[in-house]
């Protein structure tokens, strides 16, 4: 778990410094801080998306996941929980920015390949190497995404800690279930989700990108049956 602090305290340092950067710059840098972080945030999603083996899984967990959280009500919940932590801590926005700053930094830091790999080397073989990775790379995406979306982005900490921290320490349980093509399928999938983000930061077209997250849970589905499907 020791990484796993490291990194949520990563993203809480980060997103202080985007707050202080926020504070010295105008609206216009605004603006541009906000088309960069979501021009990277597509270019960070797409090299994800593109590591799939099977487009069909991709396709059908996209499609199913997006119609199952919207049934179920995924982001509408996720948001509710963003609004309980501002009035938690007393903070004070307008147009629900808290909210959102905690929600698109909860995916964008949980849902990926370094997330899922290195939460199972820690918890196996207590190999803290990528998860300290990621919490430098983590840092820094927080400076930008905070300096943007403001200090909703440093409560994805808390994210952090219950989602990465609960794979860590089911690991050892869950880690003969990791197989290749389950990894690249998971990650394509996340791919996706990340790249709804970067259309949103863009403002391209308002996605609720939480309603998609289901999608994993249908891609895990696909993957395990899928030497039944092939046979």
């Amino acid at each position: 778990m020791i990484a796993t602090i490291i990194n949520a305290a990563a993203v809480i340092v980060g997103s202080v410094v985007g707050l202080l950067l926020k504070r010295r710059i105008g609206e216009r840098i605004r603006v541009v801080l906000f088309s960069g972080i979501g021009v990277i945030t597509l270019v960070i999603g797409m090299s994800m998306a593109l590591s799939f083996q099977r487009i069909l899984y991709l396709a059908l967990a996209i499609v199913l996941g997006g119609i199952t959280g919207t049934w179920i009500g995924v982001e509408d919940a996720i948001l509710k929980l963003g609004e309980w932590l501002k009035r938690r801590f007393g903070q004070q926005d307008s147009g629900g920015e808290f909210a959102y700053g905690f929600l698109s930094a909860s995916v964008l830091f949980c849902v990926g390949a370094m997330t899922i790999i290195g939460s199972f080397q820690a918890g196996v073989d207590g190999n803290y190497e990528l998860l300290l990775t990621k919490s430098v790379m983590d840092g820094f995406m927080a400076i930008l995404l905070a300096a943007s979306l403001g200090v909703g982005v440093a409560a994805s900490a808390i994210a952090i800690l219950v989602y990465q921290g609960g794979l860590t320490l089911l690991a050892v349980y869950l880690s003969p279930l990791v197989m290749p093509l389950l990894l690249s399928e998971i990650t394509a999938v996340g791919g996706a989700l990340i790249l709804m983000i970067g259309i949103n930061l863009l403002d391209l077209k308002r996605i609720k990108t939480a309603d998609y997250i289901p999608a994993i849970l249908w891609v895990i589905l696909f993957v395990l049956i899928d030497p039944v499907i092939r046979l």
